[in-house]
């Protein structure tokens, strides 16, 4: 079957599980993985037969082979990425909280994309929470949503300490943009337990007609659509209703594929990626065959 070249920019513990699930994708061909120094993934994409560089961005740039690049480095390197990408007429898949193109959260939003040449995922806050957020708005409106991610502190890199303030202005903007909430909140709780915690993301919202039903349906069915890219999205508690209040509860394990199943946090905004990527793949070669 054909495939699509990608490459990955940053080849540490996120870009180095990227490249895992992309070894398993149907319609994607991992071709490079790119650094600025002699690194651990580095060496690691290497030893697996895989194209690397350290010479910054213009190995993508220069191969035409490439289509979709998938940014794994900061919001601020993503800033100089971006535009260089563009012009090349690369598709850049941002895993920094940059937020240069759409956000994209592809069981909410994926289908109404099209043809745009910088797709950001978001947070792993935004790809756990907005979902439910959005389930919730599709029967009612949402007036306001809060969420709290708490994930691992040996799950935080640098990356996402250096993010942190990205990272709730990003996730509060997506939970209105993409969810659907008039108004919206984002906090991020780093936790230091030992064995470490799977992370969990709490979601309140407040809305006009709190059907409990439909909601209830909306949200069981929406948990469904994001387990068919990331296996281990689960509800802990279900929603409960207190008036026009609803709290709820979602986890989310781990595939393991390179990172410990703790950092759920993670392993959702990587298989949100590749759902994206895997998606406009078939579209590249859907058009290519009919052309």
């Amino acid at each position: 079957m054909d495939k699509i070249k990608v490459a990955v920019i940053g080849p540490g513990n996120i870009g180095t599980d990227l490249m895992y699930k992309i070894f398993r994708s149907q319609h994607l061909e991992m071709s490079l993985m790119i650094g600025v120094v002699e690194s651990e993934g580095i060496k690691r994409a290497r030893n697996l037969g895989i194209r690397t560089s350290i010479d910054g961005i213009g190995s993508i740039l220069e191969d035409k082979d490439i289509r979709i690049v998938f940014d794994a480095t900061g919001a601020k390197p993503h800033l100089i990425h971006a535009p260089q990408l563009k012009e090349a007429g690369k598709i850049a898949i941002d895993l920094t909280p940059a937020s240069v193109g759409p956000y994209v959260v592809p069981c909410a939003n994926l289908d109404q994309v099209k043809d745009e040449p910088n797709l950001n995922m978001v947070t792993c806050g935004g790809q756990a929470t907005v979902p439910i957020v959005h389930a919730i708005s599709q029967v009612t409106n949402v007036d306001y949503a809060e969420i709290v991610a708490c994930i691992s502190s040996k799950s935080a890199g640098p990356g996402t300490r250096q993010n942190i303030d990205e990272f709730t202005e990003t996730t509060s903007k997506a939970l209105a943009v993409v969810g659907g909430a008039k108004k919206s909140k984002a906090i991020i709780v780093l936790n230091p337990a030992d064995p470490a915690v799977m992370m969990s993301n709490t979601i309140y919202c407040e809305v006009e007609d709190p059907n409990e039903k439909a909601i209830k349906e909306s949200i069981d069915k929406m948990v469904k659509e994001v387990q068919k890219y990331v296996p281990g999205y689960r509800l802990r508690v279900p929603p409960i209703f207190e008036g026009n209040k609803i709290t709820t509860i979602v986890e989310v394990e781990g595939a393991g594929d390179f990172l410990p199943k703790y950092s759920g946090n993670l392993d959702i905004i990587n298989s949100a990626a590749i759902a994206v990527a895997e998606k406009l793949a078939a579209r590249i070669l859907k058009k290519e065959v009919v052309a």
